[in-house]
């Protein structure tokens, strides 16, 4: 059941991540990255799958979006990526921080087509990291499981912790993540911004790809519009007829979802003529309108998504997805927020 699970989100991320990827030229040097201890050092930037100092796929600017591409970096954007350690064969628990065939995959998947949306009025960060086994969600080994999430986490504070004394320099932020890395900046926010200093620093939080429940936080609000800020969104995206027996539907609590066409919490049905643009397979090629969306039942839910051959597409579990069918809203509405955190300021 666990390998059957992973074998159909392998097949969905190799049907959406594939292309451009071999395209994509890239500065990094994967041999530059060994540790003698098995830790990351991030004092170097080697280290770091995206970072201001080099340039990085985050950096990627599509040329459907040139015309409007106004770059500006007075906030900073802390991004923690997805699991990419998908290999069903691999015994690890954790990938190893020199693997630099994951830390490839990395960069050319999610780095390039999520942590992009952030990269023209940001300076972003992104640390790579001993990240948890996609099993890791899946396996009955719960203390194992435990562990691994554990190990990832601990490094994901400790580069959030080399980016504040080394990078912030008492700029506002912004943190995002998808999926795994949205279990670690949810860890993140609540130890380091929740009543604290810093939470007055914080421009919005971007928590994607897994639930965060109403009461996670008790001084951080889910936004309820386009426009707050010192709040967090996140959605999960499904086909609108999709039926789950397994998890979602044995979920004990009411969790945070935005409508990322309205950015509101309401179950008022948002047309497709409100997306202004996903990117799918084509990096190059932002396609509008490609899907509705609709809370329902603790998640979002949409259409199919209005691609060509979308008839064969039979996943109804968009997970790979929740951020690239809404790509263009999103970096919009990052804008948006920056522009709104500014004006509280004066």
């Amino acid at each position: 059941m666990i390998q059957t699970k992973i074998k159909i989100l392998l097949i969905s991320i190799i049907l959406t991540q594939t292309s451009c990827t071999k395209k994509l030229i890239s500065t990094i040097n994967y041999n530059a990255i060994k540790t003698s201890d098995s830790k990351p050092d991030y004092s170097n930037i080697n280290f770091w799958a995206a970072h201001p100092w080099k340039w990085d796929p985050s950096d990627s600017i599509s040329k459907s979006l040139l015309n409007t591409y106004l770059k500006d970096s007075t906030v900073d954007a802390f991004f923690v990526h997805p699991t990419t350690l998908l290999n069903i064969k691999d015994e690890r628990w954790n990938a190893t921080i020199d693997d630099s065939a994951i830390n490839l995959k990395t960069d050319n998947t999610t780095i390039l087509y999520q942590a992009s949306v952030l990269s023209e009025k940001c300076r972003v960060f992104a640390p790579r990291y001993r990240q948890a086994h996609i099993k890791s969600f899946f396996t009955d080994n719960k203390l194992q499981a435990a562990i691994a999430f554990e190990l990832a986490y601990s490094d994901v504070k400790k580069a959030f912790e080399y980016y504040l004394l080394h990078y912030n320099n008492d700029r506002p932020i912004i943190i995002a993540a998808h999926s795994q890395g949205t279990i670690h900046a949810a860890r993140l926010i609540k130890e380091f911004f929740e009543g604290k200093t810093l939470q007055k620093k914080l421009v919005c939080a971007y928590l994607i790809g897994m639930p965060t429940p109403v009461d996670y936080f008790k001084q951080i609000p889910g936004c309820t519009d386009s426009l707050s800020t010192g709040c967090f969104v996140g959605w999960r995206t499904f086909e609108r007829d999709y039926i789950d027996t397994n998890y979602i539907s044995k979920e004990k609590f009411k969790n945070i979802v935005t409508n990322p066409l309205t950015w509101t919490t309401t179950e008022e049905y948002a047309s497709s003529k409100l997306n202004i643009g996903g990117i799918l397979k084509n990096y190059n090629k932002l396609k509008s309108n490609v899907v509705d969306a609709q809370i329902h039942n603790n998640i979002l839910c949409t259409c199919k998504p209005k691609i060509f051959g979308s008839f064969f597409i039979k996943q109804k579990n968009y997970h790979i997805g929740d951020i690239n069918l809404f790509y263009n809203n999103i970096k919009q509405n990052i804008a948006t927020r920056i522009k709104m955190y500014w004006l509280k300021e004066l």
